[in-house]
C-alpha cells in the first residue's frame, strides 16, 4: 500500500498527510473549499496532548508562531469566585503546553507545511462518491475528476461524505448545548495574558483568555433548544449578542461585560456527537477526526484527538504486517479513547456530569481502556513500534 488519498484539507486531513508523508507514503489531499478558507471557525485550544502529536510530525514550529500559550485555568463560581487555579497540562515546556489559537490560522498554516513538504494539496475538490475495488480505491469529484489510491482516509468533518459512503444512516446529533465565540479589545476584565478563565455560571458555561495584544477571546455555551439552521445559514450577531448578556448578567461574574463589549463578530454552532459505534472503515476507506468521532466542545479535544489520530495512523500503517491488521491495530487503540470522550463531553454539554472541581480539561483518560500519559505517550512516539505499546490489541 503506497498512495494514499486523504479526502479534507483542516486540521486533521493536513496532519494525517504530514504524518503518512513522514512513514513513507505517497499522499495526495482534496480539500473542497476553493482557498485555505482562513476566515472559517473561530478559535481553539490546543491541549497537551495535540501539541505532542505535532512534535512528532515535526511541526511545532508551524504552531508555536500562531496564537499565545495557556500555561494555567481558573474557575470561577457564578458569583465571580475564585474555586481553582491550576497549572494547564505540560506549562513548562515549551512545545507542549496548551496555545490558543484562530482555528483558520493554524488550518492555513498545516495547509502551507503540507505544500512546503511537497505533498499535493487539490483546492475544490469536492467529493461526489467513493468506489471501493478489489486494487484499489477511488474518489470521484463534482468537477468529474477522479482520484486512485490504495486507501482513502475520510477526513471531512461532520458532514462527512466519506461517512455516508461507509454508515449511510449515522448522523451527527445535537449534544445539548449551543456554542458561541467573540473577541473584544474593549475587555472590562484586567488580567495577564497566558491564562485560560472558566466561569461555571447558573445558566451557561463560559470560558476566555486574554492575548498577548490585549485581545480577548471567548466562548458561551448555553443550554436548551438548538440555534436553528436557518438562522446559523443567516447569523444575526447582534441579537445573539443581546441574548447572551441577558443570559451571563444573572451571575457576578465578568462574563455579561465581555460579551457586551464584543463586536458583531460574534459566532455559533450547535455541538454535535457522532454517535457512538458508528463503523469507521469499510473495504479500502477508513475514517478519522470529526468525521469519525466528532465530540461536543466540552472538553475542549476535538483537534487534538484528530492530531492524535494522525501520529498513530501513520504509525499503523508503517508497523503493522498488512493494511488490514494495521487499520485493525488502529481502531482497537483509538476507538475506546476518543468514545470515552464522547461520552465525558456529551454529559458535560448535557448536564449530567460536573467537570471535576479542581482538574483541568488535560485529554488525560487514565484506565485500562483509556489510555494515560505514559500509554499516549508511546502511541505517540515516532520511535516506539505501536505492535509495542501496551493495551494496543483487543
Amino acid at each position: 500500500m503506497t498512495r494514499m488519498l486523504v479526502i479534507g484539507g483542516g486540521i486533521g486531513g493536513t496532519a494525517t498527510a504530514l504524518a503518512l508523508h513522514k512513514a513513507g507514503f505517497d499522499v495526495a489531499v482534496h480539500e473542497a473549499h476553493p482557498d485555505t478558507a482562513e476566515d472559517i471557525g473561530a478559535f481553539l485550544t490546543l491541549a497537551s496532548n495535540g501539541m505532542r502529536a505535532l512534535a512528532q510530525l515535526d511541526a511545532s514550529d508551524v504552531v508555536t508562531a500562531l496564537g499565545f500559550p495557556l500555561r494555567s485555568m481558573r474557575v470561577l463560581d457564578d458569583q465571580g469566585g475564585q474555586m481553582a487555579h491550576v497549572p494547564l497540562g505540560e506549562a513548562d515546556d515549551a512545545l507542549l503546553g496548551y496555545r490558543c489559537l484562530r482555528r483558520g490560522e493554524l488550518n492555513a498554516a498545516l495547509q502551507a507545511e503540507t505544500v512546503r513538504r511537497g505533498i499535493g494539496l487539490t483546492h475544490g475538490a469536492r467529493l461526489v462518491s467513493v468506489e471501493n475495488g478489489p486494487d484499489g480505491v477511488s474518489a470521484r469529484f463534482a468537477d468529474g475528476s477522479v482520484a486512485t489510491g490504495d486507501l482513502l482516509i475520510g477526513a471531512d468533518g461532520l458532514s462527512s461524505t466519506v461517512r455516508r459512503s461507509i454508515a449511510p444512516g449515522a448522523e451527527p446529533v445535537y449534544a445539548g448545548q449551543s456554542v458561541f465565540y467573540g473577541y473584544t479589545r474593549s475587555t472590562p476584565v484586567a488580567e495577564d495574558t497566558g491564562h485560560l478563565t472558566m466561569v461555571r455560571g447558573s445558566a451557561a458555561a463560559f470560558g476566555y483568555a486574554v492575548s498577548p495584544d490585549g485581545e480577548t477571546y471567548w466562548f458561551a455555551r448555553v443550554g436548551g433548544d438548538a440555534v436553528p439552521a436557518d438562522e446559523l445559514a443567516h447569523p444575526t450577531p447582534s441579537r445573539w449578542r443581546e441574548q447572551l448578556v441577558e443570559t451571563l448578567r444573572k451571575d457576578a461574574t465578568p462574563a455579561a461585560g465581555i460579551v457586551a463589549a464584543s463586536t458583531d463578530g460574534i459566532m455559533a454552532t450547535n455541538a454535535t456527537e457522532i454517535p457512538l459505534g458508528t463503523p469507521w472503515r469499510s473495504g479500502r476507506t477508513l475514517l478519522i477526526g470529526d468525521a469519525a468521532h466528532a465530540a461536543s466542545p466540552a472538553t475542549g479535544q476535538g483537534a487534538s484527538m484528530a492530531l492524535e489520530d494522525a501520529v498513530i495512523l501513520a504509525k499503523s500503517l508503517r508497523d503493522a504486517p498488512d493494511p488490514d491488521s494495521a487499520l485493525s491495530l488502529y481502531e482497537a487503540c483509538r476507538r475506546p479513547r476518543v468514545e470515552h470522550n464522547i461520552t465525558a463531553s456529551g454529559e458535560i454539554s448535557r448536564g449530567t456530569r460536573t467537570p471535576p472541581r479542581t482538574s483541568a480539561p488535560t485529554g488525560r483518560a487514565p484506565s485500562p481502556q483509556r489510555p494515560g500519559d505514559d500509554t499516549l505517550a508511546r502511541q505517540l512516539d515516532w520511535d516506539v513500534d505501536m505492535r509495542s505499546v501496551p493495551g494496543n490489541a483487543g
